[in-house]
């Protein structure tokens, strides 16, 4: 306020010192008035300590039923979260007996009739696939055996279970030297990998080919490569491919995208200590690169 009627030629006639008094002297009242009406709260406290007590242990009783009915509430939302999902999983499991049995019949039926029935449910069992991981997927750690796995078997029975859907579209997957052996959990792998497939063959265009090979980094990380010439990813699409539900502008040409898959992939792999990085062209195709842990990697990992 001084600075605005010093600077200002129309506030030159007015007293500075007049005006700041009176602001100092009703600060100055306030103050006093406030110390004033302190005071008498702690004479009241002074005085009689045994109401401030009274006071002090209702606040803390309220405070104390307060969290007993947090903890209640929260306990009663594990305990109905742990029915759902285990009727849940009880449900997919219901279902996967018909599934099988619809297989056997599938697998009895004329070539010609027998492709497109295998396709569609091929698309039921991932999606059953993709639920079941997703409500697994909370308990990780308690449903993970780290161990030694190789990786050639586990790629090369995921892409038996797509076999159905290359052969619809006429890919090619060409899988490269990849007989080595890493440190993950088998299933969680097979799940991660089958993610990743699936995605590439959703995306790649009829009659491409689908290229699988490992490499190894400087410090000993073990690579595996999933690279497809399909319609690739774009720029602006890229942060975000990993978020729940997110399908992009790719994905909305699929009606069959869900936006889950390499969610449930990322996440999964986050708790194994596996990195995803995704490198992709738009109408050239994507690689995704999986580089595993070391041994003393994944036991921090685990431990966090």
């Amino acid at each position: 306020m001084n600075l605005l009627l010093n600077l200002d030629v129309g506030f030159t006639s007015i007293s500075t010192m007049y005006l700041n008094a009176t602001l100092l002297f009703f600060f100055v009242c306030f103050l006093i008035w406030r110390y004033i009406k302190e005071m008498k709260v702690v004479k009241v406290i002074m005085e009689s300590p045994e109401e401030f007590h009274r006071f002090e242990d209702l606040i803390l009783s309220k405070l104390h039923e307060s969290e007993l009915e947090l903890e209640r509430y929260k306990n009663e939302l594990t305990i109905q979260f742990s029915e759902d999902r285990d009727q849940h999983l009880a449900w997919i499991h219901e279902v996967k007996t018909p599934l099988t049995a619809m297989k056997l019949m599938i697998e009895d039926l004329p070539l010609e009739t027998r492709k497109p029935l295998e396709l569609e449910w091929l698309r039921i069992h991932l999606l059953l696939d993709q639920t079941l991981h997703t409500l697994r997927l909370r308990s990780i750690e308690q449903d993970t055996v780290l161990d030694k796995v190789s990786l050639y078997p586990i790629v090369l029975k995921e892409i038996k279970e797509l076999q159905s859907w290359c052969f619809a579209k006429n890919l090619a997957i060409d899988v490269d030297d990849i007989e080595i052996s890493v440190l993950t959990d088998q299933k969680w792998l097979s799940f991660i990998i089958r993610q990743i497939l699936s995605n590439a063959v959703k995306y790649s265009h009829k009659g491409d080919t689908i290229t699988i090979y490992v490499t190894k980094d400087e410090e000993g990380h073990q690579k595996l490569h999933i690279q497809d010439k399909g319609e690739g990813i774009d720029p602006a699409d890229l942060p975000r491919i990993f978020h729940k539900s997110f399908t992009g502008s790719t994905g909305r040409k699929q009606s069959a995208s869900t936006g889950m898959g390499l969610y449930l992939a990322h996440n999964s792999a986050k708790k194994l200590g596996i990195v995803i990085d995704v490198h992709s062209i738009v109408n050239t195709g994507s690689t995704f690169t999986l580089t595993f842990p070391i041994a003393n990697e994944f036991v921090k990992t685990i431990s966090k």
